[in-house]
Formats: C-alpha cells, sequence, structure tokens
C-alpha cells in the first residue's frame, strides 16, 4: 500500500506544471485529510510490531515525498523555470500616495501671503457668535429688514447662531485694539439658503479691515488691485459699483474681468467681494471717535476665488469628499 502511494505521489509531482499545481499535491498528501496523513494517523491503531514496521516506512516516504517537492519547486524557481519570479532589488520602492491640500486652502495660503506682504495681520474668530457681534455691532439692529439678508441659523439659545459672515470680527477686534490697524479674518460661515452649484450652507470668507486718520478709498483700490494683480495675474482689470451694506457707507460691489488667453477674448464683469467705507456707527459701537478715524472693510468668498482661479463650475465639488477631485491640485 505504501509502495503504491509513492509511485503514485512520485509520479504526480514530476508530472507537475507549475508552483501552483505543486501546492495542491502537497496539499493532497501532507494537508489534514491528505493521504498520507491519514496513513500516518492510522498508525496508532495497528499492533505494536506491525505499527513500527508500517510506521518506519511511512515516516521514510513522507520524507522522500517532502524532498522531491522541494527538489521540483527548485526547478520553477531557477532562470527559464515556467514560473520564474525574480525581483530587481535596484528598481525603487512605490512611494505610497500623498496627500493634497484642498483647493479653498491652496486659496487661503496664498491670499494671506499677499496680504501679510502688505502689512495686515490674520486674526481668527468663532464660528458660534452671538446676535450682538453679528448684527447689532454692525448697525443691523433688532427688526431691521436688513437682517433678511442673512439666512440665520439660529440655535436652541435664541441669542447664539452661526455666523452668517466674518464681519463680526471687526467689532470684536476694534474693541480690544487701537487704531491704526490692518487685519485680514479668513474663516467659515453658514447661511440657511437653497444648494445650487454657487452656492451652499457653507462657505468659506475673507474678511479686511484696516483703520487709520487717513485712510480712504484710493487706499482701499490700491490694496485690492495689488492684491488682485498678484493672484490672478497682471491681465486681470477691477471696477468699483455702487452697492449697500449696513455696516459701510459708501458701499459698492468690486468686479473683476480676466483675459482668457486661450480664446482670444475677455469674461464677462464677475463680482467677487462686497466692501466700502467702515460706517460710523460701527465705530462707535467699538468706542471709536468717527471724527477721527476712517478705514475701509470688504469680504470676499475664498470658494468664489478658488472657482475662479481653477476653472471650477459647482461650489458642492469644494465639499463632496471626492478624492479625484481633491487631486487635481
Amino acid at each position: 500500500m505504501l509502495n503504491q502511494l509513492k509511485q503514485k505521489a512520485i509520479k504526480e509531482i514530476e508530472q507537475a506544471k507549475d508552483l501552483k499545481n505543486l501546492e495542491g499535491i502537497y496539499r493532497n498528501y501532507f494537508g489534514r485529510q491528505g493521504e498520507l496523513t491519514n496513513v500516518l494517523r492510522s498508525l496508532k491503531d495497528l499492533p505494536a510490531k506491525e505499527r513500527k514496521e508500517k510506521g518506519k516506512l511511512a515516516n521514510q516516504l513522507k520524507q522522500d515525498l517532502e524532498e522531491a517537492i522541494k527538489a521540483k519547486s527548485k526547478k520553477f524557481s531557477v532562470k527559464g523555470g515556467q514560473d520564474k519570479e525574480w525581483i530587481d532589488v535596484t528598481v525603487p520602492g512605490i512611494l505610497p500616495s500623498e496627500g493634497h491640500l484642498h483647493p479653498i486652502s491652496l486659496v487661503q495660503q496664498q491670499l494671506e501671503e499677499i496680504f501679510q506682504s502688505m502689512g495686515f495681520s490674520v486674526v481668527d474668530g468663532p464660528e458660534i457668535e452671538n446676535e450682538y457681534y453679528n448684527f447689532d455691532a454692525l448697525n443691523i439692529p433688532k427688526n431691521h429688514p436688513a437682517r433678511d439678508l442673512w439666512d440665520t441659523f439660529w440655535l436652541k439659545d435664541i441669542s447664539l447662531l452661526l455666523r452668517t459672515h466674518t464681519s463680526p470680527m471687526q467689532a470684536r477686534y476694534m474693541e480690544k485694539h487701537k487704531p491704526p490697524l490692518r487685519i485680514i479674518v479668513p474663516g467659515r460661515c453658514f447661511r440657511h439658503e437653497a444648494t445650487d452649484a454657487s452656492h451652499d450652507v457653507q462657505f468659506y470668507q475673507v474678511e479686511g479691515l484696516m483703520v487709520g486718520q487717513n485712510v480712504s478709498l484710493t487706499n482701499f483700490k490700491g490694496v485690492i488691485e495689488e492684491f488682485l494683480k498678484r493672484f490672478f495675474g497682471s491681465g486681470v482689470k477691477m471696477r468699483l459699483r455702487p452697492s449697500h451694506f449696513p455696516f459701510t457707507e459708501p458701499s459698492f460691489e468690486v468686479d473683476i474681468l480676466k483675459t482668457q488667453k486661450a480664446k482670444g477674448k475677455t469674461q464677462n464683469w464677475l463680482e467677487i467681494m462686497g466692501a466700502g467705507m467702515v460706517h460710523p456707527n460701527v465705530f462707535k459701537a467699538v468706542g471709536y471717535t468717527p471724527d477721527k478715524w476712517q478705514g475701509f472693510a470688504f469680504g470676499v468668498g475664498l470658494d468664489r476665488l478658488a472657482m475662479l482661479k481653477y476653472q471650477i463650475d459647482d461650489i458642492r465639488l469644494f465639499y463632496s469628499g471626492d478624492l479625484r477631485f481633491l487631486k487635481q491640485f
């Protein structure tokens, strides 16, 4: 019986075509239910004399088959074998994929660098705001119709809300700092409005504020023109369009016109920020004397800047978490 098993196994090993086939043969004989394994298990039921004789033959068979399988395996591993596996240790390894900065983060970094080079400090403020700083201190008193322009997320505590703009930091900062001053305030804002390609319930904004004794509209124009040229390139043009904001007077929108070199034509004018000279009532709310100090403020959407810079046509892509989108930046 053992001789027949040996002849059968040796024949199968010799006829093995590849390593996978050889592994199957090994399992057939040495696996938990393998033929040779079952033979070895049955030895315990034999008489002592017979168990000794057959045990010696079975263990020798086991050794012979293991050596035959090992020898056959080496043939497949050498050059010219059917399952040759060769590793070039001089080839550089595969690097793990790196993370990518979000396009809004990239835009925020560039914006901060530009304004810091012009003497502006970067400050931060709370996303959960109270009614006073979000509205009252900005010349938007209770029951004023202008409050309807900011679709507000109110929290359970009726006096707390998710800030609708970064403008509250104007009042918070001026309360604790004496002029002259220059700051920008990047941060996330929230508004309860319908979501579409150009609107979302959350967005990123940068508030800018410059206050001094002789700060004028000319200063604002010079600062913003310098920012736009360094951000979009020298081909960008800017215009100011009259508007209204409760916390500035006069107020205006800032539009830009960019040249599309690839198409040889220009785009339409695009609104990118709201701005104006700080309203006297805002200065009074923080303890500044309007007759002595004046300044300008502006708010620009980081999402909108990123959409223009990278030619993204849907704001919702920024918050989708889609790695196919993020890996482009």
